[in-house]
């Protein structure tokens, strides 16, 4: 069996040849977290919230790999000549790049011969100082391995994807007797019928929607169904049928939840001539109002057939990708096709090492794309793809049946391709506008700052509560290219002897577990998440409160600033606070300052958010949460009963053993919950 490394910091040791993998668990680590890397030499990046870029001198000496040679070559006479991963690592038992092989022996070989085909590359073996290697069946477990491990381990030499955002997806969830339509992401653990992905929620929204309108299936929550004793609104509105107080039969409710698994299915037409001819029934019968609920539930089906941004009769389920490059940016089209509609398109924005040819880009995008998506029949791609044939039969293995990745040349399919590149085109040149943009106000911020050169990353920090109620720290992240949301973070308030309200202790509080955390995961500052400025919500106070945090923790080269709202709290006369000169302020129509606001905003916005959150789930959390011994079945069965917390709560003793599943032990200790004897 296999051994699957799990910890750069426990390196494994010098390997031989070792047993294969099975297929079946090398899918299941494809399943089990997300793809990254393709074929081929180290790369530099992926998809849309990508990240890592590895800056080298172009003038780098080659000789000064020459030790990194010394210990990939000490390692080839124990390598097999069969496929496999193989792993380099520094001096600190990091991982720096992992790849895959046909030939491990050859493959390994070829980067102790001191010839590179770039300088990257050099970078990387000068600084190996050991290798590890895991052996596969074949090439195609190889490449699934190495994504893989990619996306786990993250290495500096590697493709890295963090595209955190999972698709949305409609699902006919059969968690009931009664089938609920709903919208749903990540694991599809629960039972029921899954269509996707969507693009977007606002796609998915939109399809919902009209769903409901066109076969009425129920939308709201188990809990919601099984307490309600009259129909709800959406009944009134024609977007259910109100299953819940008996207005449908079983038989008819798994009718209409039938079409419209046909409808998701591709089977729209037969569904639609279907409904047309019962409308027609209905009104030769006279039946002019059951006639115009199928009217309604037509035009809702054409609705969502007419809703299509480009034709999509060539195909019924494929993602169509294009690739545009311009100005050293890469913009990435995915289109999604299902069931014969489009379901909405996503642009990634791809940074990789400049040499790279498009193909090269193409396939490492595809390989990392695929890894915790479903895979549909058919790829069609703008240019060719690097190792297709070997991406192919990955695909394939993953989604158990037979994937084609092609390139149209003509008819329908050159459309769609050519439909994508358009949509490429112009994504990259927004991108690259408010990328420019972006890069011209940090430099404006520095400027304005006295910093030494534009911050590549800035670091906002606010809080928020009700009277100290549910505080939340919050921390948002700006670079070059915009918001980077993948950094956001929210803090917990954890101190118990703070005074409610206390701005300043909670700001202490998430300024010290930041940057704690930071000096401990990264003390070399090499990882690129430590802060280039900080920016506080706040006046002098909260900026006193931060200095103090950064001398205790022996930080003095991070510049820190506070923001505070002026006078009669107008946007435009904000005073700016720093630790070496005067407040000031900057000028009302200065586009800093609007930069500045939006930043500020963006951090408040994302603090009451997260308070708003947290404060709806303490106010949604039942008394009942706090009972020893009553868990979800007991409290349903108490909330049917009584239809609420406070209703449990005034029950006697007898009114709860009345309720199923109640017994007199059990109702006892709830009685004396909402009774302490004093």
């Amino acid at each position: 069996m296999t051994r699957k490394p799990e910890d750069p910091s426990h390196p494994l040791p010098e390997v031989a040849a070792q047993p294969a993998p099975d297929e079946a668990r090398v899918v299941a680590a494809m399943d089990a977290s997300p793809v990254t890397d393709a074929p081929g030499d180290p790369e530099d990046d992926a998809t849309e919230t990508i990240d890592v870029e590895v800056s080298l001198d172009e003038t780098h000496d080659v000789v000064g790999a020459r030790e990194g040679r010394l210990a990939i070559r000490a390692h080839l006479r124990h390598l097999p000549n069969g496929p496999g991963v193989y792993r380099m690592l520094d001096t600190k038992g990091e991982v720096l790049y992992v790849g895959k092989a046909k030939s491990l022996k050859k493959r390994v070989a070829s980067y102790a011969n001191g010839v590179f085909p770039s300088n990257r590359i050099a970078r990387m073996v000068s600084e190996t100082v050991n290798l590890e290697v895991v052996t596969t069946h074949t090439e195609v477990e190889a490449l699934l391995l190495e994504a893989n491990l990619i996306k786990r381990l993250k290495p500096r030499y590697n493709v890295l994807l963090r595209d955190d955002k999972s698709f949305p997806f409609i699902a006919l969830s059969r968690r009931s007797a009664w089938v609920r339509i709903e919208k749903t992401r990540g694991a599809q653990a629960e039972p029921g019928d899954y269509f996707g992905p969507f693009a977007s929620a606002g796609a998915v929204n939109r399809t919902l929607n009209t769903l409901q309108r066109a076969f009425l299936l129920r939308s709201c929550t188990d809990s919601v169904f099984q307490s309600r004793t009259r129909p709800c609104l959406l009944f009134q509105i024609k977007r259910c049928a109100a299953p819940c107080v008996g207005l449908i039969s079983q038989d008819d409710y798994e009718h209409l939840v039938g079409q419209a698994r046909a409808f998701l299915s591709g089977e729209s037409q037969d569904v639609q001539r279907s409904l047309s001819s019962l409308m027609e029934d209905a009104s030769q019968n006279l039946d002019f109002e059951r006639a115009a609920v199928l009217r309604d539930r037509i035009r809702a089906l054409s609705q969502v057939q007419a809703h299509q941004d480009i034709n999509v009769t060539a195909v019924d389920e494929a993602d169509v990708v294009a690739i545009h490059r311009e100005g050293g940016m890469t913009c990435v089209q995915v289109f999604f096709f299902r069931a014969g509609q489009n379901w909405g398109n996503r642009a990634y924005f791809p940074r990789h090492d400049r040499n790279l040819e498009t193909p090269e880009v193409l396939a490492s995008f595809l390989a990392q794309f695929y890894d915790d998506k479903p895979v549909p029949r058919l790829v069609l791609t703008s240019v060719e793809v690097e190792g297709a044939e070997l991406l192919e039969e990955a695909l394939s293995l993953k989604a158990n049946r037979r994937v084609h990745v092609q390139v149209p040349k003509r008819g329908d399919k050159l459309t769609l391709i050519e439909h994508a590149e358009t949509n490429a085109r112009e994504a990259l040149g927004r991108r690259m506008a408010e990328s420019a943009t972006q890069e011209r106000l940090l430099e404006g911020v520095a400027e304005a700052f006295g910093l030494d050169a534009a911050p590549a990353r800035v670091e906002v920090y606010d809080n928020s509560h009700i009277m100290g109620t549910n505080a939340i720290g919050a921390m948002i992240v700006a670079g070059p290219e915009g918001m980077i949301k993948n950094g956001y973070r929210k803090f917990n308030i954890r101190s118990t002897t703070l005074t409610p309200g206390d701005d300043f202790g909670m700001m202490r509080e998430v300024l010290s577990r930041r940057f704690a955390r930071l000096a401990e995961e990264d003390p070399t500052r090499s990882s690129g998440h430590w802060p280039d400025l900080v920016v506080i919500d706040g006046g002098q106070g909260q900026l006193n409160v931060a200095r103090q945090v950064m001398d205790e923790a022996g930080i003095t080269d991070v510049p820190l600033v506070a923001i505070a709202k002026g006078p009669d709290r107008n946007a435009g006369r904000e005073r700016f606070f720093m630790t070496d000169r005067p407040p000031f302020s900057l000028e009302q129509k200065s586009p800093v300052l609007y930069f500045l606001q939006r930043l500020r905003d963006e951090a408040h916005r994302f603090a009451i958010g997260t308070h708003r959150a947290k404060r709806a789930k303490d106010f949604l959390r039942s008394g009942l949460d706090d009972v020893a011994g009553i868990g979800p079945a007991r409290k349903r069965a108490l909330l049917n009963h009584f239809g609420s917390a406070r209703g449990v709560a005034d029950a006697g003793m007898s009114d709860l053993t009345r309720v199923e599943g109640i017994s007199e032990t059990v109702a006892k200790r709830i009685y004396d919950h909402f009774h302490p004897q004093g």
